[in-house]
C-alpha cells in the first residue's frame, strides 16, 4: 500500500485528472517549466486497458475491466498501487499515476509513477474469485511490469495477499521467483519490516520537523486525528511516543474527545473489539467536523479527501496540519490555511512513508538481504527529514505554500530528468 484512498471521484466533483493537470499548469507557471517538458507531462507515457474474464464460484464467467497507467519513468521504474473498487475510472487512475510521479520525486527515490485499478466490488467476491481476478489481471499486464519496468503495490481493497498472488503469477511466467517485482508483500515472501506503520511514521516525522521549524515543543503538545484506520491509529501511538497528548480521534461512526488525552493503544484495542472508537470510557462524543476545529497544536487528517474545505478552513485552530490521507484539503481551503499561517504538510510529502518503505523493500529484494525494523525506520526517517527540509526551503525561496513547493520540487526534478535524457530518436 502506498497510501489508500477510500472514496473515488464522483460526477459532482472535479474530474481527478483535470485537477492533476491544473496542478501541473499552476506549478509550471511558478517554476517557469520548459514548455516542451510541460507538453510531455500532460499525458501518461502508457495506458493499458485490459479485459479480465474469470470464472465465478457459481460457474458463470464475468468480464472485468482493468487498467494500468504508467505516467513517467524518467527517474526510474514506474511505481504505484493497484486498487479494486467499483468506482474505479481511467481518469482517476491517470491522476493517481501523476501524483505518484510527484510523490516519488519529492521523496527523491529513483522511481517514476504508475497506478492500477480493476472495476469490481471486492466486498462481494469470494477469496477464490479475488485470487483468479488478480492472477488474470497480472497475466494481462505481465509484459509491461517487472522489477526494472513497473513495480506494483497494494492500494484500496488490495493487500499483502494480493501482492503474493501477483508475485507468484509473474514468477511462474518468468520461470523463476522474482520477489522484487512487487512491494507490500508478506514478510515470508520478502516483505519489509516496518511496512505496516510506514505511512503513519512518515507523517509523524514530518509533523515533528514542522514543530521544530515553528518552535513548537512536542512534549505536552496536543493533537487530533480524523480517521482511526491503520494510518490514524499508528499516528496516535507514534505521537504519544514523542510526548504529544492525543485528545481526539474519530472513525466513520464519529469521534471521541478528552482534553486530558487518553491511551491510544487502548483506544485501538477498544475499536478492534467494538468496531468503533465511539463509546471509549472517559471520553465525550464529538463529530468528525468538530474534531477538525478543535484548539489543538497538530491536526492529522487520516480519513477521506475533501474534509477541510472553504467552509471550515477558517475555523481550523491547529498550528500544523499533516496530511496522512490523500487530498483531505481542497484548493480553496489551502489558500485560507496559508493566509492564517497554518503550516500544512501536503499529502505527497506527509504520507510518502509508504512508498519510501516500498522502495526500501525493493532494494532489499534486489540485494537478496533483509533489514531489521530499526534499519528500515532509520532510512525512512532520513528521507522524510530531507524531503521536509527541501520542501520548506523551496516554499521560502518561491514564497509559496508547502503544497505548491512540494509540487515545484517534484516537477523540477522530473523535468530535469526528461531534459537530460532527451528524446529518442
Amino acid at each position: 500500500m502506498e497510501t489508500k484512498r477510500e472514496k473515488s471521484t464522483t460526477s459532482n466533483e472535479m474530474n481527478a485528472y483535470d485537477n492533476a493537470l491544473k496542478q501541473l499548469e499552476r506549478t509550471a507557471d511558478i517554476i517557469g517549466l520548459n514548455p516542451d517538458v510541460h507538453e510531455i507531462l500532460k499525458q501518461p507515457k502508457r495506458i493499458l486497458s485490459v479485459s479480465i474474464p474469470i470464472k465465478l464460484d457459481n460457474g458463470s464467467v464475468k468480464n472485468f475491466q482493468g487498467y494500468r497507467v504508467q505516467f513517467n519513468d524518467a527517474r526510474g521504474p514506474f511505481k504505484g498501487g493497484i486498487r479494486y473498487h467499483p468506482n474505479v475510472t481511467l481518469d482517476e487512475v491517470k491522476a493517481l499515476a501523476a501524483w505518484m510521479t510527484w510523490k516519488c520525486a519529492v521523496a527523491d527515490i529513483p522511481y517514476g509513477g504508475a497506478k492500477g485499478g480493476v472495476i469490481c466490488d471486492p466486498k462481494n467476491m469470494s477469496l477464490g474469485e479475488k485470487e483468479r481476478l488478480t492472477r488474470r489481471y497480472t497475466s494481462a499486464i505481465a509484459d509491461f511490469i517487472g522489477p526494472y519496468r513497473d513495480v506494483p503495490a497494494p492500494d484500496v481493497y488490495t493487500d499483502p495477499q494480493t501482492m503474493a498472488w501477483i508475485l507468484d503469477t509473474y514468477s511462474q511466467i518468468q520461470g523463476h521467483l522474482v520477489p522484487e517485482c512487487v512491494t507490500g508483500k508478506p514478510i515470508a515472501l520478502g516483505g519489509s519490516e516496518g511496512r505496516n506503520n510506514s505511512t503513519a511514521r512518515g507523517c509523524v516525522i514530518a509533523a515533528r520537523e514542522a514543530a521544530k521549524t515553528i518552535g513548537l515543543p512536542l512534549n505536552g503538545a496536543t493533537a487530533a486525528i480524523q480517521g482511526y484506520g491503520n494510518a490514524g491509529s499508528w499516528s496516535a501511538i507514534l505521537l504519544e511516543e514523542l510526548g504529544v497528548k492525543v485528545v481526539a480521534v474519530s472513525d466513520s461512526r464519529g469521534g471521541i474527545y478528552n482534553k486530558l488525552g487518553f491511551d491510544s493503544k487502548k483506544v485501538e484495542a477498544f475499536k478492534e473489539k467494538t468496531g468503533s472508537v465511539v463509546g471509549f470510557e472517559g471520553t465525550e462524543s464529538i463529530s468528525n467536523n468538530n474534531l477538525l476545529e478543535l484548539g489543538v497544536d497538530i491536526l492529522i487528517p487520516a480519513a477521506l479527501e475533501n474534509q477541510i474545505t472553504a467552509t471550515n478552513a477558517g475555523k481550523i485552530k491547529a498550528k500544523i496540519v499533516s496530511e496522512a490521507a490523500n487530498g483531505p484539503t481542497t484548493p480553496e481551503a489551502d489558500r485560507i490555511l496559508e493566509k492564517n499561517k497554518v503550516l500544512l504538510i501536503p499529502d505527497i510529502l506527509a504520507n510518502s512513508g509508504g512508498v519510501i518503505v516500498s522502495y526500501l523493500e525493493w532494494v532489499q529484494n534486489l540485494n537478496r538481504t533483509h533489514w531489521t525494523e530499526a534499519q528500515v525506520n532509520a532510512e525512512l526517517e532520513q528521507k522524510i527529514i530531507t524531503a521536509f527540509k527541501s520542501t520548506y526551503e523551496k516554499s521560502k525561496k518561491l514564497n509559496v505554500s508547502m503544497r505548491d513547493a512540494a509540487l515545484a520540487l517534484a516537477i523540477e526534478r522530473v523535468g530535469r530528468a526528461i531534459q537530460t535524457l532527451g528524446i529518442w530518436p
